[in-house]
């Protein structure tokens, strides 16, 4: 693995020491993210609801927020259709929560992920056209939903698209469209995830209505948990709502939220972290839309029974069990197929497919096979008659939308992002569809692109490690992409003592020792570097610092991401 460093600017770091009386390595760290301009310091450290831009920037928003205001006041059905996974579902359940504290009347609906598939569905249509609804409003899908939109306008409903995804060259012929990532669209930012622009939305109607910004801020716990679960670019307002979000989340007034905070085992008493979004809190909420019904989700997080709630986080958790075996199951399968199939020295990229696959699992099985091998892959799921569904994952280097449009003729659809996406395929297709997409994937790497590459953020030693730089780590959350946790090399260190392998024996536990300073070190799927910890010679380790709590004590420790012998060969930029 590669490790990269950063080239900071000597003179910009001295500046910063001087001027806010740092050490050097908190400057170092400040220089390598371009934090160094008094403004755009404040603005970072001290995130502030004044930083979010005005939401009649962005287009259509002003003609969107008359339209849902005219419903609330004639209390004329609306429906809100969200996608079934984080963001779709909290989108919907913030717009829910939102414009019926306003008087409005609404309905959610989430679509069935293996009968209706990805986005708008002729039955959630339907189901609006039942209900008397004459306004329909999406979440989170719906930007290249032209023939749905189409059929929504022929039962007289006005359509408005909330939405983040990459936009197709015609656009459906909705009311309203409200996406920043337009061509046309002034908004000042483009990574909004789908709640984000819910959220917009619904502070367009608060401030037309002449209301409280606290109103917005209520719902910021909804929002900043579909902003951390979507993986958007943890920057500009992103980080704001995410800020706040969290905040809120510790003292929020969602029974749901509080019964799926305690089953994951989360501490309200101390800070939330993006991190357990990620790792506790969104796995449970997408196994609903995986394994079941993800109306449910919209239920839990807008329920006022406790009852109710807790009885929904126990389902929730428990299907999340049973998404975990059957993933496992599938991972495996997949893992065989490529060592029995893939030319792993040839292909750039792994595209597998089977029938029997759960499609409620193929994004994450595609995201493990990538994380083994580092390079794309993608993982399809076929029923009986031959119809796939399948998602993909990339690595730096291969934009996955620009390689679907290459390789489009062999699928029936297909969307997303540079690093995520799905398609449908049917499985007559695959062979044809397999070798168009190597051959795109195998031009577009060069021979050395697929080598795992580290980018550090610096060096330190293990003096360097105490409470004031790690209070200093802790402000310059909350990360994501845009502004990863910090990773620094600590080079030269010895083991302290006898290394563990634990858990299921793929995690190493261990502890360094530098200048007399000792520190513990957790490495997770790691116990391949066993060998190097005993051969009595120093290590040089990849890692990020944080905190570990057991049995009500913490402590400071190392998370290993690589380890090394010292004295071998670094990279520089």
């Amino acid at each position: 693995m590669r490790w990269i460093f950063p080239s900071p600017d000597p003179e910009i770091m001295i500046e910063l020491m001087e001027k806010y009386q740092i050490p050097e390595v908190i400057a170092q760290l400040m220089t390598a993210r371009g934090l160094y301009e008094t403004n755009k310091v404040k603005t970072f450290f001290s995130p502030d609801i004044s930083q979010l831009h005005d939401p009649f920037l962005m287009k259509h928003l002003g003609r969107a927020t008359d339209r849902v205001i005219k419903n609330i006041k004639s209390k004329s059905p609306i429906f809100v259709f969200g996608d079934y996974d984080v963001d779709g579902t909290t989108g919907a359940s913030l717009l829910y929560a939102g414009l019926s504290t306003l008087g409005a009347n609404v309905r959610t609906y989430i679509p069935n992920r293996e009968k209706e598939g990805y986005g708008l569905s002729e039955l959630g249509i339907d189901k609006a056209w039942k209900l008397g609804a004459d306004l329909f409003i999406t979440c989170d899908c719906g930007i290249n939903a032209i023939n749905r939109v189409n059929y929504a306008n022929e039962k007289s409903m006005d359509v408005i698209i909330t939405d983040h995804h990459i936009p197709g060259d015609i656009l459906p012929d909705a009311f309203a469209i409200l996406n920043p990532k337009q061509n046309d669209c002034r908004y000042p930012f483009k990574e909004l995830c789908g709640a984000g622009v819910a959220l917009k939305l619904l502070s367009g109607i608060v401030e037309k209505l002449g209301l409280s910004f606290d109103l917005i801020t209520d719902f910021m716990d909804l929002a900043a948990l579909g902003t951390s679960a979507d993986l958007v670019s943890m920057t500009d307002e992103n980080r704001v709502i995410v800020h706040y979000g969290l905040q809120t989340l510790r003292s929020t007034r969602r029974p749901g939220l509080r019964e799926l905070l305690k089953i994951a085992n989360l501490d309200l008493d101390r800070d939330l972290s993006v991190t357990q979004m990620v790792f506790h809190i969104a796995p449970r909420i997408n196994a609903a839309g995986r394994l079941g019904d993800a109306n449910r989700v919209v239920e839990l997080f807008t329920t006022l029974d406790k009852i109710r709630a807790k009885t929904l986080a126990k389902e929730l958790d428990q299907e999340n069990k049973m998404r975990q075996t059957i993933q496992q199951s599938v991972v495996d399968e997949a893992l065989f197929m490529v060592n029995a199939e893939v030319d792993l020295n040839r292909d750039k990229a792994i595209v597998l497919g089977s029938q029997g696959w759960h499609q409620g699992v193929v994004g994450i099985v595609a995201s493990k096979i990538k994380e083994e091998f580092n390079r794309p892959a993608i993982i399809i799921s076929f029923d009986e008659e031959g119809h796939g569904k399948g998602s993909a994952r990339s690595v730096k280097g291969l934009d996955l939308y620009k390689a679907l449009n290459a390789t489009a003729k062999y699928l029936d659809n297909y969307g997303g992002h540079a690093m995520a996406a799905g398609l449908t395929i049917q499985e007559s297709q695959l062979a044809e569809f397999r070798e168009s997409f190597l051959a795109y994937a195998n031009i577009i790497f060069q021979e050395n692109n697929l080598e795992p590459t580290l980018y550090l953020d610096g060096v330190i030693k293990l003096s360097d490690i105490n409470k004031k730089f790690m209070d200093f780590l802790k402000k310059m959350g909350p990360y994501g992409p845009g502004n990863m946790r910090p990773k620094f090399a600590v080079r030269n260190v010895q083991i302290s003592g006898n290394p563990r392998i634990i858990g299921n024996g793929n995690h190493l536990r261990f502890q360094v020792k530098q200048n007399q300073i000792a520190i513990q070190v957790i490495g997770f799927n790691m116990a391949h570097h066993y060998q190097d910890l005993i051969k009595d010679k120093p290590i040089d380790l990849a890692c990020v610092l944080e905190i570990n709590r057991w049995k009500g004590q913490e402590t400071m420790q190392l998370n290993a991401r690589d380890i090394r012998l010292s004295h071998s060969e670094s990279d520089q930029l």
